[in-house]
């Protein structure tokens, strides 16, 4: 028996071309190009084509299609197709059983290795990013994390008031980290400071539960044991992310505190928001968004409350800043000087 070697053949035969063909490119016998189709049908038609115009289908030489004219150099003749085939087919044949007969060798190099191990698995590589399609399975997922979670919650909850069914959802879950030692802290915006199903929401909890707030908030964000976070996906919020990377999730804890830093306390000890010169720190808010050149609509996103309720709060600013248009209390709001002041408060 002799040795193994490879095919005579190369599995995918490809042009030889020297510099003056070496635009053409590869390919096999299978994909033939244009040019070379049409040569080759050509030379079956006329017998024979001269050399010259297999310069730009060397393939048609390297596939053995044409083969030099034995009484003239100068030409070349087509092999049959009738005798091409059954060659053609004999070659990819021979590949075949060799990539096998290699297929056998290495399974006989490797059966030996894995008897080493028998139990050996693949390492499980946790996921560090899920995404949740749909409200029913994001709410289970932060459940199941908020159910988990032994040391603490960061919340940052956006917009209006807290709708009480909403609340009344999450208080069983927020509760059973309390009980178990945990932290629980959210970070609300102002409007929600007249809210009082929120507020009657944290009265009802035992433990270390806080709550601050900001005329401006980040889009929805819970982290939970500095482990894993939910942000959403989308603007609908019918998409979220589940993500348990460390840098991620400490990236996002790390934004909470410095927001949470600049909140004022609202349960368990409420701090009054200051106010100074007439002007009450959520006029303040709206009038450097109406410095910002935002709509009614855009500054009522903003500060989490309904378009009513900020054109209410931009006609008394008005009144107070003594303007009797939009463009003249931007004008106004920049003479004044009332956002370059440091006492509003957040």
């Amino acid at each position: 028996m002799t040795a193994e070697t490879t095919p005579a053949t190369p599995p995918t035969p490809v042009s030889t071309a020297t510099a003056a063909t070496a635009a053409h490119p590869p390919h096999g016998p299978d994909t033939l190009c244009e040019a070379g189709s049409h040569l080759y049908a050509r030379a079956l038609r006329e017998g024979r084509v001269p050399l010259r115009d297999a310069e730009r289908t060397p393939c048609l030489i390297d596939f053995q299609l044409l083969l030099t004219d034995a009484e003239d150099a100068r030409w070349l003749r087509p092999v049959a197709p009738a005798l091409a085939l059954p060659r053609l087919l004999d070659t990819i044949e021979q590949d075949i059983a060799y990539e096998r007969r290699r297929g056998v060798r290495l399974a006989d190099t490797f059966t030996p290795l894995m008897a080493v191990t028998p139990d050996a698995r693949p390492p499980e590589v946790a996921s560090t990013l899920t995404v949740l399609h749909g409200l029913p399975r994001i709410g289970e997922a932060v459940d199941r994390a908020l159910n988990a979670a032994t040391e603490e919650a960061l919340c940052i909850q956006p917009g209006g008031t807290r709708p009480p069914e909403v609340l009344a959802r999450s208080l069983a879950s927020a509760q059973g980290l309390l009980s178990r030692g945990g932290r629980l802290r959210t970070l609300y915006q102002h409007t929600t400071r007249h809210s009082l199903p929120a507020l009657a929401y944290y009265e009802r909890l035992q433990g270390d539960a806080e709550v601050r707030t900001l005329d401006e908030l980040t889009e929805r964000l819970f982290v939970f044991d500095r482990s894993v976070a939910f942000i959403p996906a989308n603007k609908e919020r019918d998409i979220a992310l589940e993500l348990r990377h460390p840098a991620l999730v400490e990236y996002f804890a790390t934004t909470f505190e410095r927001l949470w830093r600049l909140a004022t306390p609202m349960y368990p000890r409420s701090a009054k928001i200051p106010s100074g010169s007439g002007v009450t720190p959520r006029q303040h808010a709206i009038a450097t968004l109406l410095v910002e050149g935002l709509t009614d609509a855009e500054i009522a996103d903003r500060l989490g409350m309904n378009i009513r309720t900020a054109r209410d709060h931009i006609a008394r600013l008005a009144t107070t800043l003594g303007s009797g248009s939009r463009a003249q209390l931007g004008y106004l709001i920049g003479q004044s000087g009332i956002l370059a002041r440091g006492s509003w408060g957040s």
